[in-house]
């Protein structure tokens, strides 16, 4: 899955530093073993303060690690990026995608709008 360079780069120092687990995942328990739910959730609820504006943290925004990959697919969809692109990052299908994410997509009929009229300009 493509990712940013700097994403790359920050996973690149982190397996260099710490490796990886012995079947190839990223993150592990000090014992090696998968971490639980309940450790991701308890490190998110310290990073979050350090992420997130004041009012973000005192409001439900990103309240669940998941919720952050609920914002991507978001982001993804409104930036324009097409569903079955969205779909395949997220590891959905486009049916599911658009179940879920269909009233995420928002502000853009202006956008929409003058999609459709360029393209129907192109035909006549």
């Amino acid at each position: 899955m493509p990712i940013p360079p700097e994403l790359v780069r920050i996973l690149r120092e982190h397996i260099a530093d710490f490796g990886l687990a012995d079947d190839g995942r990223l993150f592990r328990s000090e014992r090696g073993n998968v971490v639980s739910g309940s450790n991701y959730f308890r490190v998110w609820q310290t990073a979050r303060p350090i992420a997130l504006r004041p009012d973000q943290v005192e409001s439900p925004v990103a309240a669940r690690p998941y919720d952050l990959r609920h914002a991507a697919v978001s982001l993804w969809l409104n930036a324009g990026v097409p569903a079955t692109e969205v779909a395949e990052r997220a590891g959905h299908t486009v049916d599911v995608l658009l179940k879920v994410y269909a009233k995420c997509i928002d502000g853009q009929r202006d956008v929409i709008n003058k999609r459709i009229e360029d393209a129907l300009s192109d035909v006549a």
